[in-house]
């Protein structure tokens, strides 16, 4: 093999040319202290807060204290690798996770890394856990309806695309199956959802992940899992990353849904970390800035304004109650921040009243702008006969003898609250809810027995499907009720309740 001096003189200039000197300057610290998931290292004098801290074994920290002679850290990986007298160092980055397209139909940890066994995820665009909240001016007022296809909700408490709606009450009510048929619903509409779990059992997570599987959900649904056997830190850090997730799908003008379960179980693993970190205690042991960090989570909940693209971020957050106390601070916290909150009652729930919504302590604070104007035309009347039902319950309890229009009233309030009850992972199109509603609301089901209502809204459904399937469908296109709609629908249902066998 013949070398010749020339052809490396040229490969030596050539390398000199482009040659460049550039210095990159790396804080180094040393560990003086770890356990329980913190590390605090001495020396970091140029560490930001939340900017990642690369230990030894390759576990990065996110730095959370930044105090006069140490940096304290939150270890986002197994600590057994970190001793006392090790070296940590700055890397200049704050907590990123990766978002976009090949995460949706996948199931990832808190920093975005797949835990599914599908391989990993080729995410070119990755994005900071915690950013601003879009202004006042960069918003839109809410006034676009997200369908959760559960009739009492899209009727009485509906959701807007951009709204936050807290989800609320104790334990084993509901709450995860209003949102995860919130989820379901959303098939077909272009909306991107991201299921954050909080603290929940692993079996319960799977449970969940195969409900979307079964119901094909999981084509356009991410769940990002942080449960109880895993750190306190990666618990907090959960929702910030799911939110980021969601912002990339609205800041390129689409329609995202995310999911917050639950952000009671958020709050105490920021208080485990806090206390540990020696931060200062306040009302039932929480740190003084818990408020803060769910605001500035739900704030970045947003509808945009059409110059910037009018996507959507809906956040739904749930919150878990003891024995019904919604005065606790965790709860009047998240309400305080959210527009509106759904409330299921214990006592609903097991009289077999599901979903277990109390529509008098339910609201939504967007209101009728959240709602197509034909669900408007049916359900202004049934809050108020809702209302005057259980106002008429408590009293008929006591007296003995009641007027006849009493009686219908209470008559009326029954087969309603039937009508409202809905079988799990059934959810049904709007055009659907709003015929269903004007048959109720209209007096056509006070003839008859409670136990048949259920079989006569399936058939009647079928019946109108079969004989009418324009109607449905006018409905969904002009989105409001007509005088010829109403007839076609007084005729449908008198022809089928003749038909109609109890």
């Amino acid at each position: 093999m013949n070398i010749r001096p020339e052809e490396v003189s040229t490969i030596i200039r050539q390398e000199l040319q482009h040659f460049g000197t550039e210095l990159r300057s790396r804080g180094v610290g040393q560990v003086i202290q770890v356990g329980d998931g913190i590390a605090r290292v001495h020396g970091l004098s140029d560490a930001m807060a939340g900017e990642l801290i690369e230990f030894p074994g390759g576990v990065m920290g996110m730095a959370l204290n930044l105090e006069e002679d140490n940096v304290g850290c939150i270890l986002l990986g197994p600590e057994r690798e970190i001793h006392e007298g090790d070296t940590a160092r700055t890397t200049g980055r704050i907590v990123e996770v990766p978002v976009g397209e090949p995460l949706v139909g996948r199931v990832v940890n808190a920093l975005g890394q797949p835990i599914d066994g599908k391989g990993p995820i080729a995410a070119t665009e990755f994005r900071p856990t915690e950013t601003r909240a879009p202004g006042v001016i960069e918003r839109q007022p809410v006034k676009e309806p997200l369908q959760t296809g559960l009739k009492a909700i899209d009727a009485m408490i509906p959701i807007g695309r951009g709204q936050r709606e807290l989800v609320i009450g104790d334990r084993q009510t509901g709450k995860t199956a209003v949102c995860v048929d919130t989820i379901l619903n959303q098939k077909g509409k272009g909306v991107y959802c991201i299921y954050v779990a909080i603290g929940q059992k692993q079996s319960t997570v799977a449970r969940v992940v195969h409900t979307f599987e079964q119901h094909g959900a999981m084509d356009y649904t991410t769940v990002i899992v942080a449960t109880a056997a895993d750190p306190a830190s990666e618990q907090y850090l959960a929702p910030y990353a799911g939110c980021s997730m969601g912002e990339y799908f609205r800041d390129s003008g689409r329609h995202a849904l995310v999911v917050y379960d639950d952000l009671s179980k958020h709050a105490v693993a920021y208080r485990q970390i806090s206390l540990l970190l020696r931060r200062p205690p306040g009302r039932e042991a929480f740190p003084g800035d818990i408020f803060y960090l769910h605001a500035f989570l739900l704030e970045r909940a947003a509808k945009l304004s059409d110059e910037l693209g009018g996507g959507s971020l809906t956040a739904l957050p749930i919150i878990e109650t003891q024995m019904g106390d919604v005065s606790a601070y965790i709860p009047t916290n998240v309400i305080s921040i959210t527009d509106g909150q759904i409330y299921l009652e214990s006592d609903l729930f097991f009289a077999g009243v599901r979903p277990a919504v109390n529509v008098g302590l339910s609201v939504s604070r967007v209101g009728g702008n959240a709602q197509i104007k034909a669900m408007k035309q049916v359900a202004g009347r049934l809050r108020l006969d809702l209302a005057y039902y259980r106002e008429l319950q408590a009293f008929a309890q006591f007296a003995s003898e009641l007027d006849p229009s009493t009686k219908a009233q209470l008559n009326r309030g029954e087969r309603l609250v039937e009508l409202l009850k809905q079988p799990l992972h059934e959810t049904l199109p709007v055009e659907q809810e709003v015929m269903l509603l004007w048959v109720g609301t209209n007096g056509y089901l006070d003839d008859l027995p409670v136990s048949a209502i259920h079989t006569f809204e399936r058939q009647f459904i079928t019946f109108v499907q079969n004989r009418h399937p324009q109607l449905l469908e006018s409905i969904r296109e002009k989105k409001t009720l007509t005088d010829e709609m109403v007839e076609t629908m007084k005729t449908a249902v008198q022809e089928f309740k003749t038909e109609f066998k109890v």
